[in-house]
């Protein structure tokens, strides 16, 4: 076995008593109530890597090792007595990555899950010390590179993007093997006899090789959402885990709903790609998108919300109470009132043979990860609102230039002034008004863009191989199949927006209108972006997730 010393000097900075606390007698004695005390013996072995994470031990006496699963056993952390043992995997309930045994003879606090978290939704003093520990430990885990999950496949695949950023934007560590740059990747996957379409290749702790996997066939080898019951009827069940969504739980839980979200991705949503969110009130220096989706999901999971990742909404089975809505391969999730906050998605731009590069060129996010293929490359940021703005910012950050391209006179209209400031003082970034890019060409990946100055008809054609384009939005609500009133451009119309026509025709059967933020369906809501004259700002969403919840208990009351 590999010693470090225990507690190991953290990766990221942090300090040591805020990853590893040692709690005070006092404390012991308020946690013992709500666990079981129970003797240990040296070399018993507690939690296996990959059991789900139900439980949690206090060391009242002896030492508790927490061992990554390697040929070298190296040890992770050692924890003494006043410490506690578990991370992040204890708020959402899924596998943890090491094995926890016993590393002498002593005592524990053995915490059940359910018992954990009613002693951080009540004791106002523990709660932070646990929640905080659990955040960081988790980050440690990251920087650390303790994993459980392999990934093998080229950075100039587009499948080998999608795989890793839905890995990163769940906060599951991993190790990349590049077939770009590592040879023995080639080999390994050779011997397993693995095609070029069958790329990129996840290779899970126990064994599992998934080949060119769908998000939620990942989800699924790792169990992420293996705690839930999938069965159960739940006072709600929310449709997207974007900042809407994220709010709607937290309410909903701390207030004592049943709460099940669902999101295809990862939490967050478009927020969540964002590279930083400057203009969302109390936070003056910024907030990187994927860290304030990470604050909102642990402050959801920490009342009692389930998270559910991977399988995607087809279905809303509206015809009869309770709602279902259907997932994945068929599965129906059933529910007593539902929130919709699918959120919207980037336009597509109309050029042929744009599909084609999409993840290979043509990227709808920008985040550490798209930067790091681009860095030192031009690089072409089409969008004239906020998001290409904090874009164009982000990518001049390691671009050696970034080209906005543009189809108004300019950006005074449709973007905060701040971001305009910053990016006419930045000598990296071009802007090109009245411009749309029209062809898009290469062999595999993107090569080349050409693009039209609409002015002068002039089209230039530029070797950039990395487009980000962030224009417009579209609903994501493609799955609804006519249960819901929708305006033209397919977004849905929820309290006053609703014409006397939409309720007739969706035979509103109630004496009362439908409350602010409900659909021409009773007891269904739609807020954020997917939401017809939503303001499209996180903060708003935030507020009508939170509005949301006070007409939830309205209807589950009636």
């Amino acid at each position: 076995m590999t010693l470090v010393a225990p507690p190991a000097p953290p990766s990221s900075g942090t300090r040591p008593e805020r990853l590893y606390p040692t709690l005070t007698p006092a404390q012991l004695d308020r946690i013992a109530p709500h666990g079981r005390r129970r003797h240990v013996a040296q070399g018993e072995v507690l939690v296996q890597p990959g059991e789900s994470a139900s439980r949690i031990f206090v060391i009242v006496s002896g030492r508790i090792d927490v061992v990554r699963p390697s040929a070298a056993e190296e040890l992770v952390v050692s924890f003494t007595p006043g410490m506690f043992t578990g991370e992040a995997t204890m708020l959402s309930g899924r596998r943890g990555l090491a094995q926890i045994r016993a590393g002498a003879d002593g005592e524990v606090i053995e915490l059940g899950r359910d018992d954990l978290l009613a002693l951080i939704q009540t004791d106002g003093e523990l709660s932070p010390i646990f929640m905080r520990a659990f955040i960081l430990r988790r980050v440690e885990l990251i920087n650390r590179n303790v994993s459980d999950v392999v990934v093998v496949g080229s950075t100039h695949c587009k499948g080998t993007l999608r795989v890793r950023e839905f890995l990163v934007r769940n906060g599951h560590p991993h190790t990349m093997l590049d077939l770009d740059r590592d040879p023995s990747a080639q080999e390994f996957l050779d011997r397993i006899h693995v095609t070029p379409a069958e790329i990129p290749v996840v290779i899970t702790c126990s064994k599992v090789v998934l080949k060119n996997p769908s998000n939620q066939e990942i989800a699924d080898a790792l169990g992420f959402n293996a705690a839930i019951d999938q069965t159960q009827v739940r006072d709600l069940v929310i449709v997207g885990a974007g900042p809407a969504g994220l709010a709607a739980a937290v309410y909903g839980a701390s207030e004592g709903l049943d709460v099940l979200v669902v999101e295809s991705t990862a939490p967050g949503g478009q927020a969540g790609a964002s590279s930083r969110i400057e203009n969302y009130l109390g936070f003056p220096t910024g907030i990187k998108g994927i860290e304030l989706a990470a604050r909102a999901t642990n402050q959801a999971l920490k009342f009692g919300t389930q998270l559910m990742v991977g399988p995607a909404a087809r279905r809303l089975a509206c015809d009869k109470m309770p709602y279902a809505l259907e997932i994945g391969d068929g599965q129906r999730l059933p529910a007593r009132a539902v929130i919709i906050a699918s959120g919207a998605e980037y336009r597509r731009l109309q050029i042929e043979g744009l599909p084609r590069f999409e993840g290979a060129g043509v990227y709808y996010a920008a985040t550490f990860m798209e930067a790091q293929l681009c860095a030192g490359e031009e690089v072409i940021v089409v969008g004239g609102g906020n998001s290409a703005g904090q874009a164009a910012v982000f990518l001049a950050e390691t671009a050696r230039r970034v080209h906005m391209v543009i189809r108004a006179a300019g950006l005074a209209d449709t973007m905060s002034r701040y971001l305009i400031r910053r990016i006419e003082d930045h000598p990296a970034i071009v802007r090109h008004v009245h411009t749309e890019i029209v062809s898009v060409e290469g062999n595999g990946h993107l090569e080349r863009v050409g693009w039209r100055d609409n002015q002068t008809g002039r089209l230039e054609t530029h070797g950039i191989r990395h487009v980000f384009t962030m224009t417009g939005a579209v609903p994501s609500t493609r799955w609804l199949g006519g249960c819901l009133a929708l305006d033209s451009k397919g977004f849905i119309k929820t309290g006053p927006d609703l014409l006397p026509e939409d309720l007739a025709t969706a035979r509103w059967p109630l004496a009362r209108a439908p409350h602010l933020l409900e659909t021409s369906l009773p007891g269904v809501f739609a807020i954020g972006d997917v939401r017809a004259g939503s303001l499209k700002r996180v903060a708003s969403a935030v507020g009508e997730g939170s509005i949301a919840i006070a007409a939830v208990h309205q209807v589950l009351a009636q």
